[in-house]
């Protein structure tokens, strides 16, 4: 009777704990979507949030050893939402993908907390070799626009921009901007938030 009590209160908590998860990244998401202002639109609308929660439930199997089941549902929202994340990819908190088609993220590729990504967004990598990391670190909060290929096992720290269209395949310190091809990277002016950066900077955009 204890053991079924205590089964009983770990699902409970289980549950609870993916409610609260859904909820922030909802919350996350209308923080950074002018479009919508509905948690209810977003959740049903949000292709996303989709590939986000469906990649929830791959990793967990992919790291229990259930990969083929793992790859099978990976690809099942890759269809449905036009994002492929490999089920071995690591996704922090308050992960967003805006627009999302075309997005790709690779196997070993681990991304924090708070990470933004637009469309058609690679995280790849640069080595055929299974048994070393091949694909980027994304520190939390990072902001990659549209187009940009990030690429091999590097580092973009925390804070940092990602230009749209840039391809990147040296380490970004945190809080700095990188835009081109190859990028270049540079700081923001003293006193000058990198968010604003981001928008003051056209390359960024291109």
């Amino acid at each position: 009777m204890a053991a079924a009590t205590h089964r009983s209160r770990q699902a409970v908590g289980l549950l609870r704990r993916a409610v609260a998860g859904v909820r922030a990244d909802l919350d996350a998401a209308i923080a950074r979507d002018p479009a919508t202002d509905s948690r209810l639109e977003m959740a049903l609308a949000s292709p996303g949030l989709h590939a986000l929660w469906v990649h929830r439930a791959s990793h967990a199997l992919w790291t229990s050893g259930a990969k083929l089941p793992a790859r099978l549902l990976s690809q099942a929202s890759r269809a449905a939402t036009g994002i492929e994340i490999h089920p071995g990819a690591t996704i922090g908190a308050r992960f967003f993908v805006d627009h999302g088609m075309g997005v790709v993220i690779g196997e070993t590729a681990e991304v924090g907390d708070d990470v933004m990504l637009y469309h058609g967004v690679t995280l790849g990598g640069r080595s055929m070799d299974p048994t070393i990391k091949r694909h980027p670190t994304l520190g939390d909060g990072v902001t990659v626009g549209a187009g940009a290929k990030i690429l091999g096992d590097i580092t973009i720290g925390h804070g940092a921009q990602v230009g749209a269209n840039a391809v990147v395949t040296k380490d970004v310190p945190a809080m700095a901007v990188a835009t081109g091809i190859p990028a270049s990277i540079r700081r923001p002016e003293p006193g000058l938030d990198p968010q604003q950066a981001l928008y003051d900077d056209p390359a960024l955009w291109i």
